[in-house]
């Protein structure tokens, strides 16, 4: 009789751990599946970044050649220009093939910010140069390098919050395990 109300009493307890059981892993077929899908938007949101510096990068190549008789007194800042914007376009083709890595993202992102001095530059130098920006030649790559600009920082916001997002996700403590387990890190913000 006793045997019998033991095995009565042990159901339960039985129960209650194959409900637990199932509850975790639920949870952390849903964990899995968030950070996955984290990593998934990340990825196609430097897709997007990569896209918008496109446009930037085709103009930078022409707009040197055809300022270079014109500007022959500031080759110095039009090879700076064009140094940094073969240093931001390395770095973005490092960055492409490994999206989420941090170390790359800041190489990328001081590259970047080093291109944007030397594009400084540049445009204050054209200023004074009214004829040569309004040169049929010249002005459309002008307009492609400015077009470019809030398109980048727009696409750059859209990819840090995500980066944020990602990166919060893999330090709340449950998740954290399972983040650690699948080797996932802390991505890098451009």
């Amino acid at each position: 009789m006793q045997a019998v109300s033991d095995a009565l009493a042990a159901v339960p307890l039985l129960w209650w751990l194959l409900a637990l059981g199932a509850v975790l892993l639920f949870w952390l077929v849903g964990a899995v599946k968030r950070l996955r899908a984290l990593r998934a938007e990340l990825l196609n949101l430097w897709q997007r970044l990569a896209e918008a510096l496109q446009p930037r990068d085709a103009a930078v190549e022409p707009l040197v050649a055809l300022l270079r008789g014109p500007m022959a007194a500031e080759q110095v800042a039009l090879d700076a220009f064009l140094g940094a914007a073969a240093q931001a376009r390395q770095g973005a083709a490092a960055l492409g093939a490994r999206p989420l890595d941090a170390t790359l993202a800041r190489q990328w992102a001081a590259a970047e910010a080093q291109l944007a001095g030397a594009a400084t530059r540049l445009l204050a130098l054209l200023e004074a140069l009214p004829e040569l920006r309004a040169d049929a030649a010249v002005a459309p790559l002008l307009a492609a390098l400015k077009d470019a600009q809030p398109k980048l920082a727009y696409a750059r916001q859209r990819f840090n919050e995500a980066a944020e997002a990602h990166d919060v996700a893999i330090a709340l403590v449950p998740t954290t395990l399972v983040a650690r387990a699948l080797a996932m890190a802390p991505v890098g913000r451009v």
